[in-house]
C-alpha cells in the first residue's frame, strides 16, 4: 500500500494512506513510499526516491502528472514564504501543524501518484540495500542537533572573515542534512540549509562542541591508495602506507613526502608511466576489470559514466567512499544502544560525540571502523573538546 509521511522529524509522527491521515499508529500493510524517515526504521518498506537514484519529485514527475504536482508545489512555496516572513522555523515545528489538512491530503496524493509511476517504470538498483543503510545513517544524523558554542566566535571578530561569519551565525542551522546522491561517485554532500560541515573554515571549527564529553575523529590512512592496492589483489600494510611505499615500492630511494607526491602524480594521470608504481599498484589491470570504455562498474554496484581520463579516479574515489560509508554504518549499528553517537561524516573520517561512559569501548570502535571488506585499514584517532581542537591520540 502506498503512503506518505507528513514530516521527517522523529518527534513529528503522522502518515497519509488510502485517503486518511493517521497521527497515532501506522496501519500494518504499508509497503511503498517516497523517501525514508526515522519513523520507518524497522519497517519493511520500499522507497521510490532510491529507485530513481535520489532524484527529486519534480525531476522524476512524468508529464501527465505535472499539472497536479505544479499545483501543490505552488501552494507549498507560498506556505514556506509565509513561515519565513513570520520567522517560524520548520526545525522547531511539525509541518502538519502549520498547514490545512486539505493541503496535506492533496500533497500526499500527488506524491503517491508519482511514486506509483516510479515503481511501475524503474528497476530496483543493484546497490539498493547498501544505500538504504546509508540513508538511515544520515537521517539519524540529521535529527541530531549540534552543540554550538557561540562565545568561541568572539575571538574571531577582529577579522573581516569572522565578522561576515558572525552576521550569518544566528540563521545557521544546527543540523547536518547530508545528500547521499549529491555527487557522481557517491561521496556525501550537504543539502541546502544544512550546517556547513563540509565547507566550514578551520578557523571557526571551535564553535562545534560535544553534546556528550568528547569529539573523537577516526580517519583512514590514505584510503584511496589502500583501495587501489586491494583491487590490485594485494594485502593491506599495517603501517602508514606512504612509509610502506618508500620501502616496498620505491626501494628506500625517496623520502615519505617524495613517495607521497610520486604515487599521486602517477595514480590519476592515465598518461603517466612509472614502472615501480605499476608493479605494486596494478592500475591498468584494475581499470580493465571495472571499466568497459564507457561505464565504470564499482564493487558496490554503482554504474558511473566516465571517459578514460576520469575512469580510474571515479572507480577508486567511489569505492573508497563506499568502504568508508560501509564502516560508518557498522559503527552506527554498534552505537544504537549507547549514549555516544555519530555526529559528523567528512569525506573518509567519522566524528563521534563520545560519552565518558563509553570511553572503554573506544578500542572496539576503532577496530569496527578499520575492519573493511578489503582488510584492515590503518586508522588515525584524534580527540578534543571541540571540532577545532582535536589532536592525535594513541
Amino acid at each position: 500500500m502506498l503512503f506518505q509521511t507528513l514530516d521527517d522529524k522523529a518527534e513529528c509522527f503522522g502518515i497519509y494512506t488510502n485517503g486518511q491521515i493517521h497521527y497515532t499508529s501506522f496501519p500494518s500493510d504499508l509497503t511503498q513510499t517516497w523517501n525514508y524517515t526515522p519513523h520507518l526504521l524497522d519497517a519493511s518498506v520500499e522507497y521510490a526516491q532510491m529507485y530513481c537514484g535520489g532524484k527529486s519529485l519534480a525531476e522524476i514527475c512524468p508529464e501527465h502528472l505535472k499539472p497536479e504536482w505544479d499545483g501543490v508545489t505552488a501552494k507549498m512555496k507560498a506556505y514556506l514564504t509565509s513561515f519565513s516572513e513570520a520567522k517560524i522555523s520548520l526545525s522547531e515545528h511539525c509541518f502538519y501543524n502549520l498547514v490545512p489538512e486539505r493541503f496535506l491530503v492533496d500533497l500526499c496524493e500527488a506524491k503517491n501518484n508519482i511514486c506509483q509511476f516510479v515503481f511501475e517504470n524503474y528497476e530496483k538498483p543493484q546497490n539498493y540495500d547498501f544505500m538504504l543503510e546509508v540513508v538511515k545513517l544520515i537521517a539519524d544524523i540529521s535529527n541530531y542537533s549540534l552543540s554550538i558554542d557561540k562565545q568561541s566566535m568572539r575571538a574571531r571578530l577582529g577579522s573581516n572573515q569572522g565578522r561576515v561569519f558572525w552576521r550569518g551565525f544566528d540563521q545557521m542551522s544546527r543540523y547536518i542534512k547530508y545528500n547521499a546522491y549529491g555527487t557522481k561517485t557517491g561521496r556525501l554532500s550537504t543539502q541546502k540549509g544544512s550546517f556547513p560541515v563540509l565547507t566550514l573554515n578551520k578557523d571557526f571549527r571551535d564553535i562545534v562542541t560535544p553534546n556528550n564529553d568528547w569529539l573523537v575523529e577516526l580517519d583512514f590512512n590514505a584510503a584511496e591508495l589502500r583501495t587501489l592496492l586491494a583491487l590490485s589483489g594485494e594485502a593491506q600494510p599495517e603501517e602508514d602506507i606512504h612509509l610502506w611505499n618508500v620501502k616496498n615500492v620505491y626501494r628506500g630511494l625517496v623520502s615519505r613526502e617524495e613517495a607521497k607526491q610520486r604515487i599521486f602524480a602517477w595514480l590519476y594521470n592515465p598518461d603517466s608511466r612509472d614502472r615501480l608504481s605499476s608493479q605494486a599498484y596494478k592500475r591498468d589491470d584494475v581499470l580493465g576489470s571495472h571499466w568497459d570504455g564507457k561505464i565504470v562498474s564499482t564493487p558496490f554496484g554503482r554504474q558511473i559514466e566516465a571517459d578514460k581520463k576520469h575512469a580510474l579516479n571515479y572507480l577508486v574515489q567511489s569505492t573508497s567512499s563506499d568502504v568508508f560509508l560501509e564502516r560508518a554504518v557498522a559503527l552506527h549499528n554498534f552505537l544504537k544502544d549507547k549514549k555516544s553517537r555519530i555526529s559528523m561524516l567528512i569525506h573518509d573520517s567519522v566524528i563521534l560525540d563520545l560519552a565518558e561512559c563509553d570511553m572503554q569501548e573506544l578500542k572496539k570502535i576503532v577496530n569496527i571502523f578499520s575492519e573493511t571488506r578489503y582488510g584492515r585499514y590503518k586508522v588515525g584517532v584524534s580527540a578534543g573538546k571541540s571540532f577545532g581542537s582535536m589532536r592525535r591520540i594513541r
